[in-house]
């Protein structure tokens, strides 16, 4: 058995954990969700910090993006809000990707997960070279941590296990420096971040956090992800793998941000019910 006290996680070899139990969430009122000015904001009574902010959305990327200037990569795009529910647990974007990509995000707020669906269309005749977009997740207020220190509180799934981004084998050579990429199998390593790629490949779509009483996790999934992220503004990102669009094509995306009960097991369980491969 693994303990990595100063996150409180106990993993073992099937990544279970025995970690501090917080109060029954599900005798919580839920999550609920907030959109404005590119930030969606989740909102919780027992959220650690009070609320998780996501720089919803940073950019959408062409190919060939990993030797090159990032003004060069980044598509401009612009989204706004169509639909916002009274019980605030529902919103509607719509985000005009240039030339003529359009996405339609559904966003749901959960007991304890904010569910994302994303319909991506090229209403273009030509190809449109959108291979992944960027949901920045700042967990700053989560961890109670800095840009020194929050990677002893954040994690990914590696071949090991449970894996904190300190103990993963750490890069520096890259176009931009600071931050980490981790590459799933699959993915052209001349796709990605430019920033420092990590030798280690992430064993699924989880990426997440430690609150700083270690009480709960956070953790953002997709199901297909271009890349793992950890930024240099106190972030974590799970990137989506859009892959490009022929003209008239339309792809669908499904994503989740889970607010639990610090237990790796939980959340592994829930991952693979949401996910299930070959799905």
């Amino acid at each position: 058995m693994k303990t990595i006290n100063r996150i409180g996680l106990c993993v073992t070899a099937a990544f279970l954990a025995l970690a501090p139990m917080a109060p029954d969430l599900q005798a919580a009122e839920g999550l609920m969700v907030a959109w404005t000015n590119n930030m969606l904001t989740v909102l919780g009574s027992k959220i650690p910090g009070g609320k998780v902010d996501i720089w919803y959305l940073e950019a959408f990327c062409r190919s060939g993006s990993t030797r090159r200037d990032w003004q060069l990569t980044t598509i401009p795009h612009k989204t706004e809000l169509t639909f916002a529910s009274k019980d605030r647990r529902h919103l509607r974007l719509r985000t005009l990707i240039e030339p003529d990509v359009e996405a339609l995000h559904e966003i749901r707020a959960g007991i304890d997960d904010v569910d994302f669906r994303v319909t991506l269309r090229n209403r273009g005749r030509e190809f449109a070279d959108v291979q992944w977009f960027q949901p920045c997740m700042r967990v700053n207020r989560f961890t109670d941590c800095n840009q020194s220190n929050y990677v002893t509180k954040s994690f990914i799934f590696t071949e090991r296990g449970l894996t904190t981004l300190d103990d993963t084998r750490r890069a520096e050579d890259a176009l931009y420096h600071g931050g980490q990429v981790y590459v799933p199998a699959g993915i052209n390593l001349e796709d990605v971040n430019p920033r420092p790629i990590s030798p280690d490949r992430p064993a699924n779509g989880l990426i997440g956090c430690v609150s700083s009483d270690s009480r709960y996790l956070l953790a953002m999934a997709w199901d297909r992800t271009q890349e793992l992220f950890q930024g240099v503004i106190v972030c974590l990102h799970n990137d989506p793998r859009v892959g490009g669009l022929q003209p008239a094509e339309v792809k669908q995306l499904h994503g989740k941000v889970y607010f639990m009960q610090n237990n790796p097991g939980a959340l592994l369980k829930r991952y693979r019910r949401d996910f299930p491969i070959g799905k």
